[in-house]
């Protein structure tokens, strides 16, 4: 397929540049791909769409303050370095600007050198390998020295950073946050419980596989960069037990589909375990582990909207998008979400 097949388009006004306030005051539009149905409807009325049955699936990554600006050594050059994965106590993988002056034996300079980068190597996607010199915990120098990174096409910077993290964040490691969950608060979490729904954690650290953009004609041409996952014995259990029980797996957010559909075996069993999965979603996929899915509405083209379409039909995804462009839904990370199932 073509990369153009994934396009829309989208008016700059709808690109949401700050969160819902409350979280849980977002719409939500209903998509029953069975029946070919769309609906309107308010975030805070999601638990309706689920059963004492169900399993609600959350990444529990947390957004780290990747964005570190900081100057060359030798030429005082404003740079900025977005860490993207950890490779071990003292090395990441890495985005730099300027790219051209940033190559191999460059040295920045943060905070008045309370810690500094020497670049390492190229990577194969066009970062840097980077490798840290600090004295203390590299913690407590990122929340001192980071920023948390935003996507480009949020210019308005956060007054406060944890609008750009969900609830239930708790392991930290993304350069970006799973966005389908900061709709939830802590008191519809507590309604959905009460109905009896189990919410199940597990994570992917979200790095530079989920928001690179697509710049292959033919969609097959694209490489997927790797991404950290951990999914507990504790979680895998929950979650099989729900589907032998007749339950709905719902994922928020294409972060866990990804997750659970590189882990599951043929007959849809999640298999405990942590590494690196670099799975790319197009439509032709079959879904071993997914029955419903709460997202944001994606940028045109963008691996994350293949995943959408492989799972709604990708004439239904389009059909979708342009209503929510003509009802001016808002879009993106701060934006308002799709519920996508079956019969709802």
């Amino acid at each position: 397929m073509n990369t153009s097949d994934f396009y829309y388009d989208l008016p700059e006004s709808l690109i949401a540049q700050s969160p819902a306030s409350p979280r849980d005051s977002s719409r939500m539009l209903v998509c029953d791909f069975l029946n070919n149905k769309r609906k309107h409807d308010i975030f805070r009325q999601f638990p309706d769409y689920l059963t004492p049955k169900d399993v609600l699936v959350i990444n529990e990554t947390k957004v780290i303050p990747a964005r570190l600006i900081g100057v060359k050594e030798d030429s005082g050059v404003v740079c900025e370095v977005l860490l993207l994965k950890r490779i071990d106590t003292t090395h990441w993988e890495a985005l730099v600007k300027p790219g051209r002056r940033l190559k191999p034996g460059a040295q920045v300079i943060f905070g008045d050198g309370k810690l500094k980068a020497k670049i390492i190597n190229n990577t194969d996607f066009g970062g840097r390998v980077v490798q840290f010199e600090y004295e203390g915990v590299f913690e407590n120098l990122l929340d001192e020295l980071g920023e948390t990174p935003l996507p480009p096409y949020i210019h308005k910077k956060l007054d406060n950073p944890s609008d750009y993290q969900t609830v239930y964040a708790v392991n930290s490691g993304s350069a970006a946050a799973p966005t389908a969950g900061l709709h939830f608060t802590e008191e519809l979490l507590s309604k959905i419980r009460q109905k009896g729904v189990d919410i199940v954690p597990i994570t992917l650290h979200i790095g530079l596989g989920t928001f690179r953009p697509v710049k292959a004609e033919k969609i097959e041409e694209h490489s997927m960069h790797s991404e950290y996952y951990y999914v507990s014995e504790n979680s895998a259990e929950r979650i099989n037990r729900a589907r032998k029980q007749g339950g709905r797996i719902c994922c928020v957010g294409t972060t866990c589909v990804r997750t659970l559909e590189s882990v599951a075996d043929s007959n849809g069993t999640i298999i405990p375990g942590s590494g690196e999965t670099n799975i790319f979603i197009t439509p032709g996929y079959n879904f071993k582990a997914l029955d419903m899915l709460l997202t944001n509405f994606h940028l045109p083209e963008s691996t994350l909207l293949m995943l959408v379409s492989a799972f709604m039909g990708r004439e239904y995804a389009l059909e979708t998008y342009k209503e929510a462009v003509n009802e001016k839904y808002r879009f993106f990370s701060f934006g308002d979400c799709m519920l996508i199932g079956e019969n709802l």
